[in-house]
């Protein structure tokens, strides 16, 4: 299997990775990472994974094929381009590209339009027949630096954001404070390691933001929320955007009216704007946990989120799961957000 690279967004420390890892999983893509660089995954895994990370990721950027990897130091890297087998990568008479990206401020002493000129002019050297050509090149050589490393490849496919853009709170027919943004809503859809066609349930399901990143990956989804006007919400939304769940209802996720879901993916009513109707919220999430674990298959799995201090991995082993993972994000002086990704074993 060839390495490849993938461009990680860098705006949390620990979700891009493991988003894309999770995507691997449930794409059923065998893979070994070899490092981890600040924004930078270099994995051998199979090409054939480029199109399902392009089209399911939320926090990666860039994937392209390795060509080498060395020390951030401006001879190494020149030498390592003279060097480069590049054969099978670019044809005799197409043209290409040079871009370069630094992340984190990584060596700053390196100049990055110089890399791309230089580079390029080793490249028109090495490859005879091939011309530079700034707009809509055949093929764009891609150089990142990062840490004190410099990766260099061929890139496969930049992934935009701005589909997710589109989507944001503010965009719906429907909007609520409490939805949780786009991007984080389908980092989480693929940290449950959901695949195409499998049934998701969100028992807290809000305005719907889980329900519609979730069946934009081709789920089944099926939402129940506690409040009737959430569930007007929710179906609006899922309307405008175009997925058709298999169906949202009125009801409490304390006694789920279903007998089985592939996985389950929500954010349980906390924090300002939200209400559990006088439960108390660890009652709450505990209670839910517990009917939860007879809907899923043993191996399913749960990604949720829940304030840091109700120590929602300590309620889940309670009741019989496995913590797989589990990530923070602050969102405010008086709120972390923890994300728990949770296994029926």
């Amino acid at each position: 299997m060839p390495t490849l690279f993938f461009l990680l967004s860098g705006e949390h420390p620990t979700l891009p990775y493991s988003e894309l890892k999770a995507v691997l999983e449930a794409e059923g893509f065998g893979y070994k990472a070899l490092s981890t660089l600040p924004q930078i995954a270099l994995i051998n895994v199979s090409r054939r994974c480029i199109k399902p990370v392009a089209s399911r990721c939320a926090m990666t950027r860039v994937c392209g094929i390795e060509i080498f990897s060395c020390n951030a130091k401006k001879d190494e890297i020149f030498k390592n381009v003279k060097e480069a087998n590049l054969r099978g990568l670019i044809g005799t008479s197409q043209s290409f590209e040079v871009r370069v990206r630094r992340v984190q401020e990584s060596s700053p002493e390196l100049r990055v339009t110089m890399l791309e000129r230089e580079i390029g002019e080793i490249l028109l050297e090495k490859l005879p027949g091939v011309k530079v050509k700034l707009e809509k090149p055949d093929k764009t050589f891609f150089g990142i630096l990062s840490g004190d490393k410099f990766v260099f490849g061929l890139r496969l496919v930049e992934i935009a954001a701005k589909p997710f853009m589109e989507r944001r709170p503010r965009k719906r027919l429907f909007f609520h404070p409490t939805t949780m943004p786009p991007k984080l809503a389908r980092c989480m859809t693929n940290l449950a390691r959901v695949k195409k066609e499998q049934i998701l349930l969100d028992p807290f399901c809000g305005v719907g933001g889980f329900l519609i990143e979730a069946g934009l990956v081709g789920c089944r989804v099926v939402g129940l929320d506690v409040k009737k006007r959430m569930v007007e919400g929710s179906i609006q939304n899922l309307r405008y955007f175009r997925v058709a769940p298999m169906g949202v209802v009125m009801g409490d996720a304390r006694k789920l009216p279903f007998r089985r879901a592939d996985c389950i993916l929500t954010d349980p009513p906390y924090g300002r704007g939200a209400t559990t109707l006088g439960v108390s919220m660890k009652k709450v999430i505990s209670d839910f946990l517990r009917v939860a674990y007879d809907v899923l298959p043993k191996n399913g799995f749960i990604c949720l989120a829940s304030p840091r201090t109700l120590r929602v991995c300590e309620l889940g082993r309670r009741r019989g799961f496995k913590t797989v993972e589990r990530h923070f994000v602050y969102i405010h002086r008086s709120l972390t957000r923890e994300i728990a990704v949770f296994r029926k074993v």
